[in-house]
């Protein structure tokens, strides 16, 4: 059994696919020049949504049909942060690698001058848990769960 396959391992997997998923994203917009365009983030939220989405799908499937509404909230929101943390290393990487992308939000965003790429990649990361947790709250409420004392 494969590490993407695990039943044990869905949190790490489709986290992981989300944060490619962000990762490709972001380097698209850099390719076709378009990584200036703050509102552009907002489509990050859709690939957030798209792999807590499909991996509370994966955990229904794989555990009899059964999506127990505290193990969903978990797994969804540890997707969500898996994903989340490992763009934000790779955006930390990228921003000491190109030192002008760092300079360029120092130098347009409001607080900027108080940022460095430590605190970027915080906030990333931290925007991206919380967003995760939301996304997760709103999907375990779409998604049939068992009852809240069921198993």
């Amino acid at each position: 059994m494969s590490f993407f396959n695990n039943p044990n391992r869905i949190p790490e997997s489709y986290g992981l696919r989300i944060a490619g998923g962000l990762i490709a994203y972001f380097l698209l917009m850099k390719v076709i020049n378009l990584s200036d365009h703050v509102e552009l983030r907002l489509l990050n939220l859709l690939i957030l949504v798209a792999g807590v989405f499909f991996a509370l799908k994966k955990y229904k499937e794989t555990h009899g049909k059964h999506l127990n509404y505290f193990l969903a909230l978990v797994t969804g929101v540890a997707t969500s942060a898996i994903g989340s943390i490992v763009f934000a290393l790779f955006l930390f990487v990228w921003m000491k690698v190109d030192a002008n992308m760092m300079q360029h939000i120092i130098d347009t965003e409001p607080m900027g001058h108080y940022l460095n790429a430590y605190m970027a990649s915080f906030i990333v990361a931290l925007e991206g848990v919380f967003s995760g947790l939301l996304v997760t709250f709103v999907l375990i409420n779409y998604i049939q769960t068992d009852e809240v004392g069921g198993a």
